[in-house]
């Protein structure tokens, strides 16, 4: 497309900007939480609202997917051509649990817009990522009418919003092998990721997997009395911390037997184009997440820390009485969450085999110990570098950011791999996050240039992606 039809876009996204932030208002101001049974009924709300969205921009098939869990969302509009290629979007509309006193700029589901950013839970993670591609339907269908070209999108769009995102994805399994006919496609893009800046265009190619695990340990049957026993009871708090403080050495390294064999060095390929990236500003870094300094000295990038080296992470823990005044008593019991990350070569049911192997190692016989791995644990991805709907996906990119794209990686997990495995197809990923969107922390927010700049992105990747015969394969349209 050409220079003219790129302003035929970016007009056509700014024109839709104050009726989709209503949309998107309205819809953040439902509180989708899956982690809480309490708001089971919001979840279901938040996915009937999405329907009524897409059938109201015409999507002539939209249709609510029940779980053994919490409600999915499918939708399909077909291209008139049927050759052309057939694109599924990934993304979810369930949100992260929220303690409502941390947050200062509004209440989490009272959305408020100010100085170009819109705040709210789920404003940046994930429902802003999902109507972002409405945004850039609207823009497209837009830019096909003022061509003749008539009123269906360049490719069938197919969508799969989840409502279980973040309590694991628990029956995503059971959704992809009861709908394969439904989820067949040419290329499917994950949105639920983060760009660079602003500033900088860069396409993200790799995920990392995870591993979630919960160790529990116990020292005797009850809370004993310091007094009586101090000295001669174990203490499960006491015996966890032990365990957690040798999960990394001296180093910072993940002590895991065998974790980082498998783990390879980026490529060259990679490498340039981690150094084809500005220079890493390490105050930017520190002050994007609000953190007090970048730990380690390994000589690494923390970009390519993130992005390219596995890591382990102890997301909370529990002993004694916290709540309680200061009791005297030793802990029978503990409890820690543990969540590793994963990159290229890694496999989770390894990593997991690993985890218990280092237990077992450490394990002492006045302790009784339960380690419980979750089942959703996922595989690392990376998209195929030759594929021509990745460079489809940079052009679109680096019009939309009037600067070439480059590459990037995400220091997050997705089910790619098993979207990839699943229905036979590349995965793409395109989001519009950003470091300082607080995901999951309080005064969540996103920025409202972010999603223009992804709605002409995806704009013109509808088209970049249609007109590229090796990314047909036939599939259904429906």
């Amino acid at each position: 497309m050409s220079d003219p039809a790129d302003r035929v876009l970016r007009t056509a996204v700014v024109d839709q900007a104050d009726s989709m932030l209503r949309a998107l208002a309205a819809w953040v101001s439902i509180p989708s939480v899956s982690a809480e049974h309490a708001h089971a009924v919001d979840v279901t709300r938040s996915a009937r609202w999405l329907c009524a969205a897409l059938r109201e921009e015409g999507f002539p098939v939209v249709e609510e997917w029940g779980t053994d869990g919490l409600p999915a969302v499918y939708a399909c509009r077909p291209a008139d051509d049927p050759a052309a290629p057939a694109l599924l979007v990934y993304s979810h509309h369930d949100v992260h649990a929220v303690k409502e006193e941390e947050w200062r700029e509004t209440p989490p589901f009272t959305p408020a817009l100010r100085e170009g950013r819109l705040y709210g839970r789920g404003a940046s993670d994930a429902k802003g990522q999902v109507l972002c591609h409405l945004w850039a339907l609207r823009a497209h269908l837009a830019a096909l009418r003022g061509t003749g070209l008539g009123e269906a999108p360049a490719v069938t769009l197919k969508l799969l919003v989840e409502g279980e995102e973040e309590t694991g994805s628990v029956h995503l399994a059971d959704l992809l092998a009861d709908h394969q006919r439904e989820l067949a496609a040419d290329v499917v893009m994950v949105s639920d990721t983060m760009l660079w800046s602003l500033e900088d265009a860069a396409v993200c190619t790799a995920v990392r997997g995870s591993v979630n695990a919960r160790l529990e340990i116990r020292g005797a049957d009850r809370d004993l009395h310091s007094g009586a026993a101090s000295g001669g009871a174990p203490n499960a708090l006491d015996e966890l911390c032990r365990l957690l403080g040798g999960l990394h050495d001296e180093h910072g390294r993940v002590s895991l037997p065998g974790f980082y064999e498998p783990a390879r060095e980026p490529s060259p390929a990679e490498r340039a184009e981690l150094d084809a990236l500005p220079p890493f500003d390490p105050a930017a870094w520190t002050a994007a997440t609000g953190t007090f300094g970048i730990p380690g000295d390994d000589g690494r990038d923390v970009r390519e820390r993130v992005w390219f080296r596995p890591s382990a992470e102890i997301s909370s823990m529990t002993g004694g009485d916290p709540e309680g005044p200061v009791s005297g008593l030793i802990p029978a019991g503990a409890s820690a969450n543990l969540l590793l990350r994963l990159v290229p070569d890694q496999r989770a049911d390894d990593v997991a085999a690993q985890l218990r192997a280092w237990l077992h190692h450490h394990a002492r016989a006045w302790f009784r110990y339960d380690l419980h791995v979750s089942p959703t644990i996922s595989d690392p991805y990376t998209t195929p570098s030759g594929h021509p709907a990745l460079a489809a996906l940079r052009r679109s990119m680096s019009r939309a950011f009037d600067a070439p794209a480059r590459r990037m990686g995400n220091g997050g997990a997705a089910p790619a791999a098993q979207l990839s495995r699943s229905l036979d197809a590349p995965v793409l990923f395109f989001g519009t996050g950003l470091l300082d969107d607080r995901w999951h922390g309080p005064d969540e927010k996103v920025e409202v240039e972010a999603l223009q700049r992804g709605a002409h992105t995806l704009a013109a990747f509808y088209q970049e992606l249609s007109e590229g015969p090796d990314a047909r394969r036939g599939r259904s349209r429906t």
